[in-house]
């Protein structure tokens, strides 16, 4: 390896993601925390790798788990000169899923014989057709529930006839009687195979097969690629783990990027295990952690780092703790409602403030934890003239003016003058599009809303991509740009488009913006209601909030709302997520007590009548002084001698631990929850942490 090479290679990095790039060839883990470059390092690894000679850019088959993160990749690759040329073979940067299609079809031939067989787009015809053969629920939402049982099982290696047994292990909530999945699943299969067709879990099943069971294709395809990459390791199920162990073949030279911290996907089969006992397996590997975040400010990394430190059970190689390395920026903000139309107002109202303040619509998110949420925020957002576009939607490739922009620069291409590359070549874009309806400045009024909007917006976004490939490869031709744009409709790669995101948490992974709106946050929804009871599921709502904590850059607001419709019972508490997160002193950290129909707003109210209660004292017992004491004696005996030994093991005095007054409200209201405790004037976040689990373990074993 030459120095020079070397310097290229590591120039503008950090000493970890330098040390991460110039990694000796074998086993390789980057524990990568949330916006620490993870994928511009492993670029540059890949890139080194090839540049130095360690392996030829055709050998290198580079994996992840969407197609946007692999398109991404693949702009890289070719910005860093190894996306292939004249002479060079491409990195093969694609799927699981995709690369284990293309082998497949390669060896088709060989290892079955004949056509391949088709790839069905969806399976929810087959397995309503299994389902009603088992007598199962065949309404569109319970044959959904039935197709990811089954996708769960074949992800987890758990055929059909151990199903029964690994769903009980596994504590799986079933949609049926399991032994009726179970039926599904067996029929399933069985129509599936007679109609000689493949679901997409059977691409990584066979292409594994294919290579365990036949040496002459294991042998050909171990000659072709030599070197590994598995971003998202913490993702890997453990059919894409025997799947990657096929490719290795016994060898070890493989890189993995992962951060356990941000696995959400265990309920379809997904295991931080592979990335935390990577170096177990590979006692010689590299190990680098990466922590240093540039993608937010001080003040959202020191969120996020409260976030994820309160998770209970965290493996040693999850402790990463994220170290802020932006200029500082504003707090994040907290904001309660009462009812979910009045957050998704304010929601909007403080999107344009941020718009008309300089931060583009297409910088700014608002995440949610569940897609129905996302009706209100359409709405509110609509009302307020603010162009969105749903995550998860209709793909950009195939909207109807991009679909007619894309062939009308195909015929233009057919007549284009062989001067038109690189600047010329952006220019003829401009031309075309103007035709198709592309104008300097949006459409405006009440014209340049909804549709018209985004008409435009997607025209201008062609434009961009455009000026993007030219910016990479100099003499880009027209014909360069729709081999380009059709291999970016291929990997679901489409370009930014202006417009507030709307997106669930699940779909934000691996994306960022400048201002974050995480809304909708109440027990019940985060965590979701099926959590409770369950330690791991809680923990994964966890992660999951992290994940969208981290989505943020700058700007970061977390709101909820007491009621879901205007004018309902203000019933829900916020999320438990954001005890220890809500600064004491904010307006957001009460918990309101009192009936619903009293009381002031941002007052406390009294428990018993509802009034706003006029003083501190009266606010400390939660109740109007007029009102009798519901003390329980016994209790405050017990809370008055845990507080004397807790302060004895502190040597501190009686009242730093709690006040009298505080016991008396403790005594009196009898909480039972986290919630209940920080309704108590004088009980924040802190006092929350240190003494929450003792109280309220007392309050219960003197409950009547």
């Amino acid at each position: 390896m030459g120095g020079s090479d070397g310097d290229r290679a590591t120039s503008g990095l950090d000493p970890e993601q330098s040390q991460a790039v110039l990694a000796p060839r074998g086993p390789v883990c980057v524990l990568a925390g949330a916006g620490t470059g993870k994928t511009r390092t492993i670029t540059r690894r890949i890139a080194h790798l090839v540049s130095a000679g360690h392996v030829q850019s055709g050998q290198v088959l580079a994996v992840t788990f969407t197609a946007r993160a692999a398109g991404e990749m693949r702009t890289r690759l070719r910005d860093l000169g190894v996306g292939g040329g004249p002479g060079q073979p491409p990195v093969q940067a694609r799927t699981f899923h995709a690369a284990a299609l293309r082998q497949l079809r390669y060896f088709w031939p060989r290892v079955v014989g004949g056509a391949p067989w088709e790839v069905l787009e969806g399976k929810l015809r087959l397995v309503g057709q299994a389902a009603q053969r088992a007598g199962a629920p065949t309404t569109r939402e319970s044959l959904r529930d039935l197709a990811s049982e089954i996708e769960w099982a074949k992800a987890s290696l758990v055929p059909a006839s151990d199903y029964a047994a690994a769903a009980g292990k596994a504590a799986r909530d079933v949609p049926a009687p399991v032994e009726q999945v179970t039926a599904v699943y067996e029929t399933y299969e069985a129509l599936k195979n007679r109609a000689e067709v493949l679901d997409f879990d059977d691409l990584l099943l066979h292409t594994a097969a294919a290579l365990e069971e036949h040496p002459e294709v294991a042998h050909e395809f171990h000659e072709r690629y030599r070197c590994f990459v598995v971003d998202e390791f913490q993702d890997v199920t453990p059919a894409q783990h025997r799947l990657l162990r096929a490719w290795l073949g016994g060898r070890d030279d493989l890189t993995v990027v992962g951060d356990a911290n941000q696995t959400i996907y265990s309920f379809a089969g997904a295991s931080p295990s592979y990335l935390l006992e990577f170096p177990r397996v590979f006692p010689e590997a590299t190990v680098v952690r990466l922590v240093r975040d540039y993608r937010s400010t001080p003040q959202v990394v020191s969120a996020a780092n409260t976030v994820i430190g309160a998770a209970r059970g965290r493996a040693a190689g999850s402790r990463l703790r994220l170290e802020g390395q932006r200029p500082p920026g504003p707090d994040p903000d907290f904001a309660e409602h009462d009812d979910e139309p009045a957050e998704a107002a304010a929601v909007a109202a403080a999107i344009r403030e941020l718009v008309d303040d300089g931060v583009p619509p297409a910088e700014i998110a608002v995440l949610y934890r569940v897609n129905a949420q996302s009706e209100v925020y359409e709405t509110a957002l609509g009302d307020a003239g603010i162009a969105y576009q749903v995550r998860g939607g209709e793909r950009f490739f195939q909207r109807t003016e991009v679909r007619t922009a894309i062939a009308a620069l195909r015929t233009a291409a057919s007549r284009a003058p062989e001067e038109a590359t690189g600047a010329g070549m952006v220019t003829l874009v401009r031309a075309v599009l103007g035709e198709q309806g592309l104008t300097d400045e949006p459409p405006a009024g009440a014209a340049g809303q909804g549709a018209a909007r985004q008409r435009w917006e997607s025209l201008r976004a062609l434009t961009e991509l455009a000026e993007e490939l030219v910016a990479a490869v100099p003499d880009a031709d027209l014909a360069a740009f729709l081999a380009e744009l059709q291999t970016r409709a291929q990997a679901q790669h489409p370009p930014t488009v202006q417009g507030v995101t709307l997106s669930s948490l699940h779909a934000a992974k691996g994306l960022e913006w400048d201002a974050v709106f995480l809304v909708g946050l109440t027990d019940g929804t985060l965590p979701i209601q099926h959590a409770d009871g369950d330690d791991d599921a809680i923990e994964e709502e966890r992660r999951l909030f992290y994940v969208g904590v981290t989505r943020a850059r700058v700007h970061l607001r977390l709101s909820w709302a007491l009621s879901r419709n205007a004018g309902g019972r203000r019933s829900r508490r916020r999320s438990r997520f954001l005890y220890g997160l809500v600064p004491e002193e904010h307006p957001a950290a009460r918990v309101p007590t009192g009936r619903d129909n009293g009381g002031s707003r941002g007052k406390p109210a009294c428990r018993v009548c509802g009034k706003p209660l006029p003083d501190a004292a009266s606010a400390k017992l939660g109740r109007c002084s007029t009102h009798p004491s519901d003390i329980d004696e016994t209790l405050l005996e017990a809370l008055k001698v845990w507080r004397s030994a807790e302060a004895k093991s502190r040597s501190v005095p009686a009242y730093v631990v709690f006040t009298d007054a505080t016991l008396i409200a403790l005594a009196e209201q009898r909480p039972h929850d986290p919630s209940g405790l920080v309704a108590i004037p004088g009980i924040g976040s802190s006092k929350l942490e240190r003494y929450g689990d003792d109280v309220l373990s007392l309050v219960r074993e003197h409950a009547s």
